[in-house]
């Protein structure tokens, strides 16, 4: 329940919150480098991207979720929500 709920408000801002990610240099590509080369966020590459998600979670409250203690485990989801694709691109 807690999920679908979760899902839909992402869903609902997906178009403003893609709009916001695309805006800063760099951020969607460090935002699909684990969906694009399965490899894992290194610590640094985790708080650069928080602090982006915290300038637009002024914006976007629902982005606060991934703030949170344990957010981090959940940017995955972001990921797949936000990337266009649908299919998972493996570095071969």
């Amino acid at each position: 329940m807690i999920k679908r709920y979760f899902k839909k408000l992402l869903m609902k801002n997906k178009d403003f919150i893609l709009s916001q990610v695309l805006a800063v240099k760099g951020l969607m590509q460090l935002l699909m480098k684990n969906r694009n080369t399965s490899e894992k966020w290194t610590k640094e590459e985790i708080k650069e991207i928080k602090s982006h998600l915290r300038h637009i979670s002024k914006m976007v409250p629902i982005i606060i979720v991934f703030l949170l203690p344990g957010g981090s485990l959940m940017l995955p989801f972001l990921a797949e929500m936000l990337d266009r694709r649908k299919t998972i691109r493996r570095k071969l």
